[in-house]
Formats: structure tokens, C-alpha cells, sequence
């Protein structure tokens, strides 16, 4: 995956790199726990519950495009 902060959309809360690494950690041991058979609605559950804590369609909307971006 090609995490590149200069292509990330940055609040005034973003994450540092050592932030991210372990966001990473953490999310890749969740899909693990998840399994192959739920990993996808694990990752929709997710997806949705930070865009309700995002609070803001249009920058959840930007974050998709940009997730798309260079898969």
C-alpha cells in the first residue's frame, strides 16, 4: 500500500507517521481477526463508523477518491 502524506487529505488533527504505523498495525491485525470471510463488512463497519465520526460527506467522498488513487 503507498501511504504518501503528500497525496492525503490533512486536518489539523493529522496523524504522524509513527500515528499511521500504527494505525496500520492495528488494522491489519483486525482484518486478520476478521478472517477472509468478514474482512469486507469489517472493513465497511469501519469505513462507515469513521465517516459518522468524520462527520463531513464531502471530505469522507474526497477520501475515497483518494484511497482509489494508485491502488
Amino acid at each position: 500500500m503507498n501511504l504518501r502524506p503528500h497525496t492525503m487529505t490533512t486536518t489539523p488533527h493529522a496523524l504522524t507517521i509513527d500515528g499511521l504505523e500504527t494505525v496500520y498495525d492495528a488494522l491489519a491485525t483486525a482484518i486478520d481477526q476478521a478472517g477472509p470471510d468478514k474482512a469486507q463488512l469489517f472493513l465497511v463497519k469501519l469505513a462507515l463508523l469513521n465517516a459518522n465520526a468524520l462527520g463531513d460527506a464531502a471530505r469522507v467522498q474526497a477520501q475515497i477518491d483518494t484511497a482509489l488513487k494508485d491502488l
